[in-house]
């Protein structure tokens, strides 16, 4: 029976001009059976709630004598056990039959099976993401997925994106952090429902409306992947801006989460003693105090005084020292080295010498070497080391070292100009690859 909607409809439109109440009115004995365990006061909305998920969750006997319910509900009054099995049995969502016994109908094990996939997702911290998307999931399996379902998540998706936004731009470290939680609690949710769009979305026979809504979710979807990037820089400036407590480790932050966690009563003790309802004055100037005060503010002494702004007489200027100069003997004493080979040599035995920061500075100026002589200024030392006569090739693996602070270096050699210089055997290959363009140089 469809209820009289005269009442809440404008004038001159009747309940068959509105499509949208169809779907409502064909679903009636569903919503009645919702009304049914829903409507009364909280203590009997729980009380329906609970003999009817107690009746439905017996699967090897779903049927019940009366006496094995009176039984079974030891812990209630039988009066208002008898008024909701009556209840619920004149709604149509608990039958008797004609041996005596109770069992539950078609639209009553329909709710009750709703209810506690509703139970199931409460104790989540997102129950709302999780129902939607296995309501979805469930559509799906059976191959009725409607745009309807589809916007119901798309609206979720949307709503946490607003969330998450206002978070950042609250600029509050507890509120970036308590969203940040919750995002990583739909990690789970957000996945599946990724894995249900690409299946959708790779259906060719999928309906446009359908593939219309589920690109529009995976922009959702996209949206909030990029939230924790926007989270972890809204961290990095609240860093930056935090206060330590002198040298007790304690931050800002730390005390703000001390106080945020204290009563309003623990809270309200702080300020007794320490504000005073009138203020405390311990000097009640009169007249004549002010008066000489404003006598002397007045006077040209004083303001000549104040306004003296003249600057103190200069000192000494400190007698300048010579500039620092950087100590290029390493350099030089490697410029007359690499100067004097007589012959094509591996580059380990050029390299090493003083320890693994000698070596690696030889090895950073020998890949300079590699690069010509335009790599590097025209004058001073460096210049000459550019201008040697020699050639150095570098190889794309790895050799073994083993002695003076270092493991393994680039394999590769050095030669005097004009001589064939073909890369030498390395000691020992290691299978990791080093480009030519950058020589590596391992610390043991």
């Amino acid at each position: 029976m469809t209820p009289d909607l005269t009442d809440f409809l404008a004038p001159g439109v009747a309940a068959d001009d509105v499509p949208e109440l169809a779907t409502l009115a064909a679903a009636q004995p569903l919503i009645d059976a919702f009304i049914t365990l829903f409507r009364g006061s909280e203590a009997e909305v729980l009380l329906r709630l609970l003999v009817l998920r107690e009746i439905g969750q017996e699967s090897e006997s779903p049927r019940w004598s009366p006496d094995a319910l009176r039984s079974r509900f030891t812990y209630l009054d039988p009066v208002k056990l008898e008024t909701v099995l009556k209840r619920l049995r004149d709604n149509a969502i608990l039958s008797f039959g004609e041996d005596g016994l109770y069992y539950l109908s078609d639209i009553g094990r329909n709710a009750v099976a709703a209810v506690t996939m509703l139970l199931r997702f409460s104790t989540e911290e997102d129950a709302e993401l999780g129902f939607l998307t296995a309501q979805l999931a469930g559509l799906q399996a059976v191959g009725s997925v409607t745009p309807e379902a589809l916007g119901h998540l798309l609206s979720k998706l949307n709503d946490l994106t607003w969330h998450f936004e206002e978070a950042i731009a609250s600029g509050s470290e507890f509120h970036i952090q308590r969203a940040r939680r919750r995002l990583s609690a739909n990690e789970r949710w957000l996945g599946r429902g990724t894995e249900i769009l690409n299946s959708l979305l790779a259906d060719p026979d999928v309906p446009f409306e359908i593939a219309r809504v589920a690109q529009r979710i995976g922009l959702a979807q996209s949206r909030l992947a990029r939230v924790d990037a926007g989270f972890q820089r809204a961290l990095n400036k609240i860093e930056a801006q935090r206060v330590t407590l002198g040298a007790s480790g304690i931050s800002s932050s730390d005390v703000a989460a001390w106080l945020r966690g204290l009563s309003a009563e623990q809270l309200a003790g702080f300020a007794e003693e320490a504000l005073a309802t009138v203020p405390n004055v311990t000097l009640l100037a009169g007249g004549h105090e002010l008066l000489d005060r404003a006598e002397a503010v007045l006077s040209d002494d004083v303001r000549e005084h104040e306004e003296d702004v003249a600057l103190p007489p200069p000192d000494t200027a400190a007698v300048s020292q010579a500039p620092e100069q950087d100590d290029l003997a390493l350099l030089q004493h490697f410029t007359r080295r690499i100067g004097a080979l007589p012959r094509q040599v591996p580059l380990q035995y050029v390299v090493a010498g003083g320890g693994f920061a000698h070596a690696a500075y030889r090895l950073s100026l020998l890949a300079l070497l590699a690069d010509g002589e335009s790599a590097g200024p025209a004058d001073g030392p460096i210049g000459d080391f550019m201008r040697l006569p020699v050639d150095v090739h570098f190889g794309d693996h790895l050799v073994e070292v083993d002695e003076d602070e270092i493991a393994r270096m680039s394999e590769g050699s050095i030669a005097p100009r004009h001589t064939p210089a073909p890369l030498t055997a390395p000691l020992a290959a290691s299978p990791a690859p080093s480009t030519a363009a950058d020589p590596t140089l391992t610390d043991a």
